[in-house]
């Protein structure tokens, strides 16, 4: 049997045919967005470009938090899907259904009052505000399409079929494209015209994302039932992921939401640099995918040491991605800063940051790794506990210690937030482990 770097080459395989799908669709996401973006950019007054930005900026935040129904699912389809349990994947589907439609209409009939504490916290100009008002209002009648799209990725992951899972991904942008060009373009909507174009971009992903996971389940209307005792569980995974991703975006707003105290050359460096995390992501969320769906098979196999071959496997790839990231960050990062912004200011600035870019991908690698195995595993008390341990002695003391060093203290925070991430993950995972062991040698007795 042929082996690279220690493992059959099949198993390498096995991962990217998990990871890389996945890695293109986060690729051609954002470059289906600069399409959506351009076309509403050129539009003859500029507001409209930038009530679009707010807009999709508050309904993007609203659905980022309700990510906890793909990541959920995935681990619970992963390990029946392992255990060959097709009845139990169905039970699953349905669980997220049920919160996926229930948690949309909420947010749907919420608007006005979604909409109000919006403008509250952005504080728009009185120009502005109408149009991005108009824009949230209409998007947010997709949230029952964009929740059940979340459920559909996460049975596509689980079930190893990360393919359709990025044709779901790719469509939602290509949909977006083209009723965008019909809509603003050809009906002269603006705002409206791209509001509504979202919206039908979500409705026909979860449409056909439905269709896609009701045929690999077998699943018809007679299938929907109801567990109590299932559904109260996935709320309870749910209710912690859903915590975790809030301290996520808590600790990510105050980085970006301190700058401005520092000045808009600042705020627009910081800009520039996060984008760097997104290039990070692109590999290393991959790499999380896989995990997920590997170690979650193995657990509902029950074969504990084919977690531990999946975890190792995916660890290495994780790793050489890091370090091949911050190489090219080291080497050609001043070019990438060049690529995203030509303007002086913000170039000559974003070069005094960019050591904390360079050490970013051997940070930051573990939280991404950990997180996939915890999805893997339906750790979901874990994630919520190592996420509030690392923002309380990570995030928060580096910021306070670090204010005197103004921006330079926000990425020793974020910095200080990741390591710990990984850390207390580790340990986290480490002690699960041994009480597991604990648990079964006083069984076996």
């Amino acid at each position: 049997m042929r082996t690279f770097l220690g493992f059959p080459t099949v198993d390498h395989r096995h991962v990217f045919a998990i990871a890389l799908p996945m890695i293109v669709s986060n690729i051609a996401a954002p470059l289906l967005g600069l399409v959506d973006t351009a076309i509403i950019g050129h539009l003859p007054d500029a507001i409209y470009l930038s009530a679009v930005a707010v807009g999709a900026m508050v309904v993007s935040f609203i659905y980022l938090l309700a990510v906890f129904l793909r990541m959920a699912t995935t681990g619970y389809i992963a390990q029946s899907y392992g255990a060959k349990d097709l009845s139990a994947q169905r039970q699953h589907f349905n669980n997220g259904v049920i919160i996926a439609v229930i948690l949309g209409l909420v947010i749907a009939f919420a608007s006005p009052w979604i909409n109000d504490a919006a403008m509250w916290v952005v504080a728009p100009s009185a120009e502005l505000e109408p149009y991005a008002r108009e824009y949230i209002s209409i998007r947010l009648w997709s949230a029952p399409a964009a929740l059940m799209t979340l459920v559909a990725l996460g049975v596509l992951l689980g079930r190893q079929n990360s393919r359709k899972a990025m044709l779901l991904v790719i469509i939602t942008n290509a949909v977006n494209v083209v009723m965008d060009v019909v809509l603003i373009i050809g009906l002269d909507l603006n705002v409206k015209g791209a509001a509504w174009a979202s919206l039908i971009a979500e409705w026909v992903t979860a449409l056909i994302g439905f269709y896609w996971t009701a045929r690999a389940l077998q699943w018809s209307l007679p299938h929907f039932a109801i567990s109590g005792q299932a559904l109260r569980r996935f709320l309870g995974v749910n209710g912690n992921i859903f915590v975790r991703s809030l301290v996520l975006q808590l600790c990510m707003a105050t980085m970006t939401g301190y700058a401005t105290r520092y000045g808009s050359t600042l705020v627009a460096v910081n800009a520039v640099l996060m984008q760097f995390l997104m290039l990070i992501s692109l590999g290393l969320d991959g790499i999380a995918y896989a995990v997920e769906a590997l170690a979650g098979a193995a657990k509902g196999q029950k074969k504990p040491d084919k977690i531990r071959y999946w975890c190792k496997i995916t660890l290495l790839w994780s790793s050489l991605f890091a370090v091949s990231y911050t190489l090219v960050f080291a080497i050609a990062g001043e070019q990438i800063v060049r690529l995203i912004t030509d303007i002086p200011e913000v170039v000559n600035t974003a070069m005094n940051y960019l050591p904390w870019i360079i050490l970013m991908p051997i940070i930051a690698h573990w939280s991404y790794w950990f997180d996939g195995v915890f999805i893997g595993l339906s750790m979901s008390k874990g994630m919520r506990n190592t996420m509030l341990l690392s923002a309380l002695i990570g995030f928060m003391p580096l910021w306070w210690l670090g204010l005197p060093l103004e921006n330079h203290g926000l990425w020793l925070a974020l910095s200080g937030f990741l390591l710990m991430r990984g850390v207390t993950q580790a340990i986290w995972l480490w002690r699960t482990n041994t009480n597991n062991k604990s648990a079964h040698r006083a069984h076996v007795r």
